[in-house]
């Protein structure tokens, strides 16, 4: 089979495509035939070994996939040859063929298709997860969403408009912004060319409840000063490759709330809950994921590299079915 293969860490041009011995399905395992996978910036960071885990090179990236079912191994139940599924992992996706733990996948509804399938999972999973169970969102909420242009930011606008907050998107350019509107988003930010404090302080002057943050850097502290009293203010990454320095005297003062996000922090309860929810919502097609580029797979390294550089509008995939 054919897979992307990252052979020593360096930038995502390191990343080259190679043939590889087809794997087995053991006990418990199923094999995959991938149609589309996804691409995260965990996935580039992994290739430059600056992720906080490290995978030994060479491996393959991709952390996200859908495909097909071509091989049940051993002692495994609940799918069948032929069962379209998605699924997710450290690493592997970014391949042919792949063969996971059956208990990593899910199967996808029939109403629903491969890309989206793809599209749907990681962003769209952490950005619910965070604004039902993390940021505690309540209809009517004033939302602000930092990096308002990529997976998890896109995802939390049209999620928040969805559950019934008002929603500020903050991005760096006017084609994500145009997006972030398309998908709902009342009130815009261009954080390249305006001053984000006193955007937010103008659009804002009761101050957020809630700020989404997948971003850091620069952008957080004025985004944390938009806050009301008593407001919540999530990080979920640093996607600008700094991480911020807060002046808790500003959370003192207004009682703010500042959180992080881990998907194992969700009480088991409310994960089953915001699961259920998040699959309605993508079966009735409330929320469609937006994919704002595909690659076939010669061109993995260039989808890292689009990532990487924070040029991707909602999700990139890969098409396992496609030469061009």
């Amino acid at each position: 089979m054919r897979a992307a293969v990252c052979p020593h860490y360096g930038p995502p041009e390191v990343v080259r495509i190679e043939e590889r011995a087809v794997a087995v399905a053991g006990p418990g395992q199923v094999g995959v035939r991938v149609a589309v996978a996804a691409v995260n910036f965990p996935d580039v960071l992994l290739v430059a070994d600056s992720y906080q885990v490290s995978v030994p090179a060479p491996f393959v990236p991709g952390s996200e996939f859908a495909g097909v079912i071509d091989e049940i191994g051993p002692q495994t139940s609940g799918f069948a040859i032929g069962d379209r599924v998605t699924g997710t992992g450290m690493f592997g996706a970014f391949a042919e063929r792949v063969v996971v733990d059956a208990a990593a996948l899910a199967p996808i509804p029939q109403q629903v298709d491969m890309r989206a399938a793809a599209a749907f999972g990681v962003a769209y999973r952490t950005a619910y997860h965070t604004l039902r169970s993390a940021a505690r969102l309540s209809p009517g909420d004033r939302l602000v969403v930092l990096g308002a242009g990529g997976g998890v930011g896109l995802a939390a606008v049209q999620l928040g408009v969805a559950l019934g907050a008002h929603v500020t998107a903050v991005a760096s350019s006017v084609e994500k912004l145009d997006i972030a509107e398309r998908y709902g988003a009342v009130h815009l930010v261009n954080h390249t060319t305006e001053d984000v404090r006193p955007a937010l302080r103008a659009l804002l002057p009761e101050g957020a409840e809630v700020v989404i943050d997948p971003v850091g850097g620069d952008l957080s502290e004025p985004a944390l000063r938009s806050l009301g009293r008593g407001g919540r203010f999530v990080t979920v990454g640093f996607a600008s490759g700094t991480i911020p320095r807060i002046p808790l005297n500003l959370v003192l003062i207004k009682g703010i709330h500042v959180l992080g996000f881990q998907f194992q922090d969700v009480p088991p309860d409310e994960f089953t809950r915001n699961e259920q929810e998040l699959r309605e919502l993508l079966v009735s097609g409330r929320v469609e994921p937006h994919v704002g580029a595909v690659y076939p797979l010669d061109e993995a390294a260039a989808a890292l590299r689009h990532v990487g550089d924070g040029r991707a509008i909602g999700k990139v995939l890969i098409d396992l079915t496609s030469d061009s």
